[in-house]
């Protein structure tokens, strides 16, 4: 599997995004009845279907909770501070939040 980055978006910004497919060249291969190309990544592996129908029925009736909503807050931090944070790109206040906990983690554990 190719190493992939992850990045966060608004649904505003996913709603402006362009895909990639060509959607006017596979509605034409369908109608005239074209057999999907072959895609290695997906074509070649050795997909068991049973293993995801047990663990379908694992989760079966089971209530997963729902995130908390964040807390909107103002915190003054130092400016180098938030240009670090800030400089790794999109999510940073995800980020802040991940650290945060994990000191809160170890001083619950300590």
């Amino acid at each position: 599997m190719k190493e992939q980055h992850i990045t966060r978006v608004s649904l505003d910004e996913l709603r402006k995004a362009k895909g990639k497919t060509d959607w006017n060249r596979l509605d034409e291969e369908d109608r005239r009845g074209v057999a999907p190309a072959h895609d290695p990544d997906i074509d070649d592996d050795d997909w068991d279907l049973e293993d995801a129908t047990a663990l379908s029925g694992i989760f079966a009736g089971v209530d997963l909770p729902e995130p908390e909503p964040k807390k909107a807050i103002s915190l003054r931090v130092d400016s180098d501070v938030l240009s670090f944070f800030k400089s790794q790109g999109k999510g940073y206040q995800t980020r802040m939040n991940a650290v945060l906990r994990a000191y809160m983690d170890a001083k619950k554990a300590g």
